[in-house]
């Protein structure tokens, strides 16, 4: 009866002892067992360089080709759908099914009201409706320095252009706080905001923004932003919150303030300008605030008061002007006059100024993707349909071009506006279409009804919109779960907050990048152990059970290998064979470590780099007599060590394709070493050789360990049996 290791293959080691037996690490042929083990399928042949080259030459023809091949498969159909996304929903709409929807979510978007509202659309209840519907894109114009009226045409033509390109049916689009924040503080460092130039200048940006959206949609470039943690994004929102509200504090004190996106300049001026503060505007806008933060919380936290929540701008707006006409405070300063009709066709103007304006369009491009993207796939998700994230991008890209063109500054997702539109139920872009149509009537007719809204009522809108940004529970949930992400989220909100928004977000992506860098640069390495009756092998840190062997070391690398981490790669792997520990080792007593296995499972890459410290790595064992041995790697990754050399240079045979095989092999040589020491003259060969009453007991043993250890016994334990004698998984042959 022969005793075999439970694998199906062939090889034998009994084969390869015999040709590597000049090796310090070799046995004796006769004290071998058969052991078989899975076979690793190794390349067929290395590629030569030439023919590595000519690929490599190729590249750029066969990306064209595939692309070719991509192109003819495309139907017509395809095609449109690719141009134009509504032709999806507008050939499968259903006008039944639909319209209402679509036409209450339209009106809810455009006058910030949701269906659970009677709508009385007679006389003059309904033109004052109206007239109060853009009050929002007025207080964002205002907030990005601008004419309220700059505010209504950005939520006109752009919603018409993103509700042919765009993917997405329920999202808003249209002016927002933090783009708002984002012109005003790189125009206000060119010129001054009563200058025309400033006008124009935002104009341009529009542009700008939307030729940028549209070359990252078409190169399908989205993914860039996915290195920018979630914690940088909500530290800079809740940095640029705060920032927005204090800009807001001159219509509630009744006297300027300085214009900047850092925090001290802000209070600076807030505190010396406290003699000229004024009760009236004061008093009106804390009143209207508390109004819309009560309504804006009732609408969260109950369902049947849903409309609370888009009705709140609406309530302010009518409150402050009904105070305004019936006290006339002369302290409180008005809309005032806004132009009538529609805007006009005109060309950005100053294309100068665009190289001062490139770090700008970037950033608010940044802003769309992680915004705008991230809000209409939630939707998309949400009310279960597919959104190309690409085409998404081209659609907002559009709207900000055609924006521009007639007086648009830049737009994008609005997250409250959405989420408004998504709770009235718009099943497609004709919602988008009806809210634009509002817009349109509110420019043609109902503008002179504007110039009695007083600023502070204004400006409680943004604060109670941006309140909602200042994201401390993020800050808990982060300083509970990762510290390193509250630090990334300290660091961007500090830096925004007292540097400035530009360099904040520049800091925050830095660091974020650093942690990125670090990590890859300093992998998990684990440690691998047996668990107990099993042939699996894991973590000894996450399962303290598992147990080594003694002259074996098995580690497994949890990430690509390559010039930035390979270094601390051969540091740890030297402190693994120095730092050893005794009480979790089982098998034969050996003095040192013989044999060092790699789990290479984990790695998806290696680079040249890594593969010359590895060559150097292995003649480093070498010639302290320690073998390597790689278990399971990937074709790419084997591939990459064939065409290196490295394969033939540490040996097939030392590659398996389970930890299990290699411990196999491994364990046989070091079981060799403790039963035949290397000095022959230490002890006698007639005195350690067992007797056949001895052999018959020790055969006998090994069976009933068998019998246990392949039936999953979880008796089996030190107790019962000696660890350091406990078998691998075996079978046996007659």
């Amino acid at each position: 009866m022969d005793i075999t290791y439970a694998s199906t293959s062939s090889r034998d080691l009994t084969a390869f002892s015999s040709s590597s037996s000049s090796s310090s690490a070799s046995m004796p042929t006769s004290a071998a067992r058969p052991v078989k083990i899975i076979p690793i399928q190794h390349p067929t042949a290395t590629i030569p360089s030439s023919s590595s080259s000519s690929s490599s030459a190729s590249f750029p023809g066969s990306l064209f080709s595939t692309w070719a091949a991509k192109m003819k498969r495309t139907t017509p159909l395809q095609c449109l759908l690719a141009f134009f996304p509504c032709y999806r929903w507008i050939t499968t709409y259903s006008w039944r099914d639909y319209l209402q929807l679509d036409l209450m979510a339209g009106i809810t978007v455009g006058i910030m009201l949701v269906p659970q509202v009677c709508f009385c659309f007679h006389g003059f209840e309904c033109f004052f409706v109206l007239s109060v519907a853009n009050e929002q894109s007025m207080s964002y114009a205002k907030l990005a320095g601008l004419h309220p009226i700059y505010g209504l045409y950005t939520g006109f033509v752009p919603i018409f252009v993103y509700a042919i390109f765009g993917s997405s049916r329920q999202l808003a689009i249209g002016p927002v706080a933090l783009v708002s924040l984002l012109v005003s503080n790189v125009l206000s460092g060119i010129v001054d905001s009563s200058d025309d130039l400033y006008t124009e200048l935002a104009i341009l940006l529009a542009l700008m923004v939307g030729i940028l959206e549209c070359v990252m949609g078409l190169l399908r470039l989205g993914w860039l932003i996915r290195f920018i943690s979630h914690s940088v994004i909500s530290g800079f929102t809740t940095a640029s919150a705060i920032v927005i509200g204090l800009s807001q504090a001159k219509y509630f004190l009744g006297y300027e303030i300085a214009r900047s996106s850092k925090i001290v300049p802000l209070v600076k001026s807030i505190i010396s300008g406290a003699d000229k503060f004024s009760w009236p505007p004061f008093v009106t806008g804390s009143c209207i605030l508390a109004i819309l933060l009560v309504m804006k919380h009732m609408g969260k936290s109950r369902k049947h008061f849903r409309f609370l929540r888009a009705a709140g701008p609406l309530t302010g707006v009518v409150l402050g002007t009904l105070f305004v006409k019936i006290f006339h405070p002369s302290s409180i300063s008005l809309v005032g006059e806004i132009p009538q009709g529609l805007p006009s066709f005109s060309i950005p103007k100053s294309f100068g100024y665009i190289k001062s304006l490139i770090p700008t369009a970037i950033l608010i491009t940044g802003v769309a993707i992680l915004e705008s993207v991230g809000i209409a796939k939630a939707l998309a998700a949400k009310n279960g349909y597919e959104l190309d994230s690409s085409q998404e991008l081209v659609g907002l890209g559009l709207a900000n071009i055609f924006g521009s063109f007639f007086s648009a500054y830049p737009s994008t997702g609005s997250f409250s506006r959405s989420a408004v539109s998504n709770e009235s139920g718009a099943k497609t872009g004709l919602s988008g279409i009806i809210s634009g149509i509002i817009m349109g009537c509110s420019l043609l007719f109902l503008t002179p009804l504007f110039e009695y809204i007083p600023q502070c009522a204004l400006a409680a809108i943004v604060v109670s919109a941006v309140v909602g940004l200042v994201d401390y529970d993020e800050a808990i949930f982060l300083w509970r779960v990762d510290k390193k992400d509250f630090v990334l989220w300290v660091i961007t909100s500090t830096t925004t907050l007292f540097l400035g928004i530009e360099i904040g977000v520049l800091v925050g992506v830095g660091a974020s990048l650093a942690f990125v860098i670090h990590e890859s640069a300093n992998p998990h390495i684990a440690v691998l152990g047996r668990l107990p009756g099993t042939t699996v092998y894991r973590n000894t840190q996450q399962y303290p059970e598992a147990y080594t062997y003694n002259g074996i070391v098995m580690v497994r690398i949890d990430s690509p290998i390559y010039f930035a981490n390979i270094s601390y790669i051969k540091d740890r792997l030297r402190e693994y064979e120095v730092d050893v520990d005794k009480s979790t080792k089982r098998g034969p007593e050996v003095g040192r470590i013989y044999f060092v296995i790699l789990e290479m499972s984990p790695v998806t890459y290696i680079d040249s780099s890594a593969v010359q410290a590895l060559k150097d790595l292995h003649q480093e064992y070498k010639s302290r007599d320690i073998q390597i041995a790689i278990s399971n790697p990937n074709r790419e990754v084997l591939l990459t060590l064939a065409k290196a050399g490295v394969v033939e240079l540490i040996g097939k045979e030392w590659y398996f394709v389970r930890v299990h095989d290699a411990v196999q092999v491994c364990l046989q040589h070091v079981q060799s070493l403790n039963q035949y020491p290397k000095n022959p003259d230490s002890s006698s060969p007639e005195e350690d050789k067992p007797s056949f009453i001895q052999r018959l007991l020790k055969q006998r043993d090994e069976d009933i360990s068998i019998a246990e250890l392949e039936s999953g016994d979880k008796r089996l334990s030190t107790s019962t049996h000696n660890p350091q004698l406990e078998p691998l998984l075996l079978s046996r042959k007659s």
